[in-house]
């Protein structure tokens, strides 16, 4: 289960260094590879190869009227792996689709990860802050 928030930098040829601390899970249950793909909220998402597995089975599923969805998701799903030194490649494309530049945010989302270009992710997070909570969590303790 991936969880918590890294404020990462892509290198000069759009890489991005996993943190530490995910590095051994990815390692031992998806032998450190990956598929990114682009997320309807503006970012990318990134899951280790059984979780994308898992997705995409999913996705094949749905009906002919979310086929534009489908090519959102599986036409920009790109297979990569984690190097020596833990860092993934982020094509151009995907992260021009993301608006993602240079800063960025990763989140863990359980069984994937969420790539933000900082910014927009900040402005974003602030706007749902700004907002009335869901009633999804009306009875939901904290």
């Amino acid at each position: 289960m991936f969880q918590g928030a890294s404020s990462l930098s892509l290198d000069g040829k759009g890489r991005l260094s996993m943190p530490t601390r995910h590095r051994d899970v990815l390692s031992a249950t998806a032998a450190n590879l990956l598929t990114i793909t682009r997320h309807p909220h503006g970012c990318l998402m990134i899951f280790p190869r059984p979780e994308w597995e898992t997705f995409r089975q999913r996705l094949s599923e749905l009906p002919m009227a979310a086929q534009w969805w489908k090519r959102i998701f599986l036409g920009n799903a790109m297979d990569v792996e984690l190097d020596g030194t833990g860092r993934v490649l982020v094509s151009p494309e995907l992260r021009a689709a993301a608006g993602i530049e240079r800063d960025t945010m990763l989140l863990g989302m359980g069984n994937h990860f969420e790539l933000w270009d900082k910014a927009m992710y900040e402005a974003k997070e602030a706007e749902a802050l700004r907002g009335d909570m869901p009633d999804v969590f009306k009875e939901f303790s904290f």
